[in-house]
């Protein structure tokens, strides 16, 4: 009897595992399948992406399409243009969304103070476009629309109220004793910062530059709105020329650029999953 219990407690933990691995394999396919779609089609050529029946392996594999976007579209200026942007957001943001998360946290007891926390991060609830027409008139008249200088200002907007809400909860978990001690040694404010601030903070500000980065990549409506000539790969999808056909959509160069611009958030995501989940349920949890 004991030993028919046993079985029958087995056999319910494998089917409970098999139905498990079902449902993942479910979800990944619904998942996993319009992005392998756009990889198959930027690689099929322009006259056998719509055969019938549906060929879901291409005969005739081309890079064709990627060399097209890299000769007539500009696909390297645009790379560039990207790099730069979000390269600087990341660098200047990061470092004055960890002064902003020491200082909210350190001084929270100020009047004021957690009344401007509050304020900032509240500001991820409004939409971009309601700020969109007050915001275009202010870039303009100050000289700073479609400039590089205007585009990181407002990619770095974007990142700050994320950045600060994240990091302030990390900051919440360093003891304030090793900063007395150290202050008692002497150091100053900027020595307590690269010494036992920033090192205690490397989890954290890693796990806020790649959410960040895949943040700026995506961004869609600041480089379409507030610019003109400096075109990021995000935007380029909708700037692709038509080739053979003025009405029809180039869907090869469509799933090319879609592929270029998923590529380096999939790859980031595979890689540093870990350490995104930890970090933002260990900064929300102190937070």
């Amino acid at each position: 009897m004991k030993i028919k219990r046993i079985s029958n407690g087995t056999s319910g933990k494998i089917g409970i595992c098999i139905i498990r691995w079902v449902v993942f394999a479910l979800i990944a396919f619904v998942v996993l399948m319009p992005v392998y779609w756009i990889f198959i089609s930027s690689i099929t050529p322009p006259g056998e992406l719509f055969k019938s029946p549906i060929e879901y392996l291409p005969k005739h594999p081309s890079l064709e399409s990627y060399q097209f976007l890299v000769s007539h579209v500009g696909l390297l200026e645009k790379i560039r243009n990207t790099i730069i942007i979000i390269g600087v957001t990341l660098i200047v943001g990061t470092f004055i969304c960890i002064l902003g998360a020491y200082g909210f946290y350190r001084f929270r007891d100020r009047k004021g103070v957690n009344l401007a926390f509050l304020f900032i991060v509240a500001t991820m609830l409004i939409p971009e476009v309601v700020t969109a027409r007050p915001l275009y008139e202010f870039m303009r008249k100050v000289g700073l629309f479609d400039t590089y200088p205007g585009l990181i200002i407002l990619y770095i907007s974007s990142i700050v109220p994320f950045t600060i809400l994240i990091l302030r909860g990390f900051v919440g978990g360093i003891p304030v004793v090793l900063e007395e001690a150290a202050a008692i040694d002497g150091a100053g404010f900027w020595q307590r910062m690269r010494y036992i601030i920033l090192p205690l903070m490397k989890p954290a500000i890693a796990t806020v530059c790649i959410i960040n980065f895949i943040s700026c990549l995506n961004n869609f409506f600041t480089p379409l709105y507030y610019s003109n000539h400096i075109q990021v790969l995000s935007v380029a999808i909708v700037q692709l020329p038509l080739r053979d056909n003025m009405y029809g959509v180039p869907w090869d160069l469509t799933s090319a650029m879609g592929w270029i611009i998923l590529m380096p958030i999939i790859l980031f995501v595979a890689i540093f999953e870990k350490q995104i989940m930890d970090g933002i349920m260990a900064g929300g949890v102190k937070a």
